[in-house]
This record gives C-alpha cells, structure tokens and sequence, in this order.
C-alpha cells in the first residue's frame, strides 16, 4: 500500500511505517467507547472550598513558589482566528448589504466597544478614505468588514486569536497574549521570574514573538519581575495521515499522501520537552481585563496549592513504600489513593506495586466550573485500561450515544472543565516523568473533512487534556464562572467581562 515514495515522505516528518499502519488500522476499526461509572459531581469527584481552605492552599502554593521551585505558564496559542469570525465572513459573501442577522446588528450596533475599533477605524481611512461610521453612514458596511478581515486591513480572518486586540485601557489596547504575560507575572513568578511558554503555528512564529519581543519589556518593569518567554510549534512527527471513506490514504493531487495536524493532543510532546516542576496550562483566549483578574489570580493560587499539597503527601507515602511499610501504614496510603487522588481499585490487588503506579505518576488539578451550557469537556468516574475508576475529562464524541445512561450522566453533569490546568511533572526523587508514557492510546478519535471537494477522514490524537493525561493522577476542584470567559466569537468580545 505505501511506496518507496511514501516512505521518504514519511521518514521526513520523522514518523515510521509502523504509525502510519496503526493509524490506517485505525480508520478501519475506529476507537472504542469509554466505559462511565458517574458524572462528577461536589462530593463524588470534585472539591468545593470553603474560606479556610481557600486560605491555606493559597498560602501553600506561596510557600511553595519560595521554595525555588521553576513555574512555567504553558499557554496553547496556535489556533487561527478565523473561526471567531465565521459570521463576519458569512456577511461579506451574503447577497445583501446591510446587517440582517441579529449578530450583524449586534456587531455594528456595538462597534465602537471593540477594542480594535481604533485600529479597524485607521485601516479604513487608509484604504477607503473614510472612517468607520462615515462607511456606516453611505451603506458600506461590507467595507468596514472586510478591512477587519483581509491581509490588506487588520488581517483577523488569518491571525492566530493570541494577536487580536481583546481589551481596551487608557494606555493601549491589549491582546490575549500581552492577558496572558500579566497573569504569569501575577501568579506563576517564581524567584523573581515568569516563565511564559506559547505553541505558535509555524506561519505565526516570527510575528507572535515579534509582538512579544515589544510589550515584555513593559510588563516585566510594571511588575518588578524578568520574564523568559519561550516558543514551540507543533511537531511535524504528531501528523497524522488522512484516509479516504473506504480507509485507504488520501492522496494529493501528486499522489503523495495528505498529512493533518494531531490535535491539541499533539501538545503533550510539546509539554514534555518543558523544564519546570509545576506547569499552569490555560488556552489563549480565556483571559480577562485587569479589573477582573483577581478572582483569576486568587483561584489560580488555590488550585495550585491544592496540587503541591497532594504532591508533597504522595512524595511522603512514595518514600514510607521504599522502606517497607506497616499494614496500618499501607491502608493509610490506600485511603489516601482512594480518597484524595480518586482513584477506585474496583477488582485491582491493593499491594505494594498498585500503591506506586498510582502515586508516582503526573498529577494535574483541573478547575470545573458549574455547567452553563458552554462547550467544554466534562468531568466523570471513568474506567481505566487496567480496570480502575479514575477522574478524567470526557469529550462527547468519547462517549456512546446510544447508550441511553451514559448519555443522561453527560447531560445532565453538573459541570464542565475550561482547560484550567495546573500539573506536577516530576516524580519524587526529582526527575521528570516522560509524558507520553501515560497517553491512553484508544482515546483518539476520527472526523469527517473535506479537501478540494472530495471527502477524507482525519484522525486527531488522544486530546491534551483529554487521553493524552488518561493516566494522570486526576483531582476537580469547583472554581468560580467568572474566572471562564472564552472568546468564541467577535461578538463575545462585547460582554460585560471583556469590556
């Protein structure tokens, strides 16, 4: 089935044969539903606080920062704009002129709060002569989208989302990735420095660290702190082939075969070449304006306590296992597993070796936030591989739809996760686990594309935050909604929490 043609093409992403055969056999047998035990809920996998608690974990993650431990912010940056604006693009093909939906109205009703209303308003006396309202005023309102939208005006159709102004202040308008450098200086600076980490896509990379090279100097003088901002793309190793209905490659009009980036879940090989014992993972559009940061900042400490704190207890019990233990010693390490790290042995012998393999292991504590009919992944009890019940993050399309139960408990779950992260990476003796080691494998899945008209299925790898920490120790913790404001769409830029 592969030549000798697609064996170079192969080997020059630095992928082997053998994963080009898996991922075809793949397409071919699909990927098999997860197993539920429950929907998480307060009391049955997720924690919520209360003020003294609140108070010692955040006390916990500072004793902790002074202790010298390296703090990264490991933000996924590389996703396009171009969604964000969907609506816009819609309405610029549209064989009318004027604004007709609801989002239309809205978007120009409300024009002049949009952060980048000055700029978009400057890009248009350039290149049509008047501004914004006088475009407005004649019926070109097609004019004024478009100047958002083409490389000739503020070009957003085709930015990545970290680039677009989102916030307004007396001394500029602010983008998503400038958020994102106040919140590492505000929570994740350590020793006097804030390490800052942003997937770029390869197209982006020199502008993203163009426009950071400019605002971090302004930063880092604000809040009396260095910054070491780092850059990664995604590996060309994590593409993966497309199929074509039948489950053959898919080839390009020169025969060679059709590769697709992985997925965020590509994203694991890039944490794992990150140097830090404690990571912060937040997506890059998930920021709000300075007035609303503290609540950001307080549960971002809390949550980060709470992870240090199950660290330094399973550090202890991984050294009580190193000296031969007493059965009262065993059981208290058992509840612990149990109960703290929620992890449910089911049929599993509770000895020794189980004991380790739970505890030395990567621990992520994921913020949940109440459930509000958002896109988002949920938090359940689900089976493991090894016939455990653990907490993981489910995506709907990991779940059988057919199966009446499960999806009442994905429904009707109380809450969902908004990629707010905070994972320990480094086991007790010091020394980094090797994060791919502890991706669950069958928790891919496959989806129906497009390419030049003909229809192909792609497959997109186990998700970050999904399979790709399958085998994290897993622990929720209830946050406040407003510290999830996602920016969706243009419009969203216009509520309340972005103004």
């Amino acid at each position: 089935m592969l030549s000798e043609k697609d064996l170079r093409q192969i080997a020059q992403r630095g992928i082997s044969e053998a994963q080009i055969e898996t991922q075809l056999n793949e397409f071919k047998t699909g990927f098999p539903f997860l197993r539920l035990e429950a929907a998480a809920a307060v009391g049955n996998g997720i924690s919520a606080l209360n003020d003294e608690e609140r108070k010692q974990y955040v006390k916990a993650w500072e004793d902790y920062k002074a202790g010298g431990k390296k703090v990264v912010k490991f933000v996924p940056a590389s996703g396009a704009a171009s969604r964000m604006f969907k609506n816009m693009f819609a309405f610029v093909d549209a064989d009318y002129d004027v604004p007709t939906t609801d989002f239309e109205k809205k978007y120009f009703n409300e024009i002049e709060k949009f952060a980048f209303f000055e700029a978009l308003d400057a890009v248009c006396q350039k290149n049509e002569g008047k501004g914004i309202k006088a475009l407005m005023a004649v019926g070109n309102y097609k004019a004024v989208v478009a100047n958002m939208l083409k490389a000739e005006g503020l070009n957003y159709g085709q930015l990545p989302k970290g680039m677009l102004l989102f916030h307004k202040y007396a001394e500029g308008a602010r983008t998503p990735m400038e958020e994102h450098l106040v919140e590492g200086a505000l929570y994740a600076a350590s020793n006097g420095e804030a390490h800052v980490h942003f997937t770029v896509s390869h197209e982006h990379i020199a502008f993203f660290k163009q426009k950071v090279a400019e605002k971090a100097d302004g930063f880092a003088k604000k809040y009396g702190i260095k910054y070491d901002i780092t850059f990664s793309e995604q590996k060309p190793s994590t593409d993966t082939v497309a199929a074509n209905p039948d489950n053959t490659p898919f080839r390009e009009a020169d025969g060679s075969l059709l590769f697709r980036p992985g997925g965020h879940g590509a994203l694991i090989e890039n944490l794992n070449e990150i140097d830090a014992d404690v990571i912060f993972i937040k997506n890059i559009d998930n920021v709000v304006p300075d007035r609303l940061k503290p609540e950001t900042v307080e549960w971002k400490q809390i949550i980060a306590g709470v992870l240090v704190t199950l660290q330094k207890q399973a550090f202890e019990y991984l050294r009580l296992l190193d000296s031969n233990p007493s059965e009262a010693q065993m059981a208290e390490i058992a509840r612990f597993v149990e109960k703290c790290l929620c992890t449910n042995p089911k049929q599993n012998k509770v000895d020794a070796h189980y004991l380790r393999q739970k505890l030395n292991r990567p621990m992520r504590v994921c913020g949940v936030v109440k459930n509000v009919g958002e896109p988002g992944g949920g938090p359940f009890l689900t089976y493991n591989q090894d016939g455990t019940v653990s907490l993981q993050i489910l995506e709907s399309s990991q779940i059988d739809t057919n199966n009446a139960e499960y999806m009442k408990m994905f429904t009707q779950g109380t809450h969902f996760n908004p990629v707010d992260l905070v994972c320990a990476v480094k086991d007790y003796q010091g020394r980094p686990f090797n994060l791919p080691d502890y991706v669950d494998k069958t928790t891919g899945f496959i989806s129906s594309k497009s390419k030049g008209g003909k229809e192909l299925k792609a497959l997109e790898l186990p998700g970050l935050w999904n399979g790709a920490m399958s085998n994290w120790s897993t622990v929720f913790v209830e946050v406040p909604l407003g510290t999830f404001n996602p920016v969706k769409t243009v419009n969203d830029l216009l509520r309340d929490q972005h103004q």
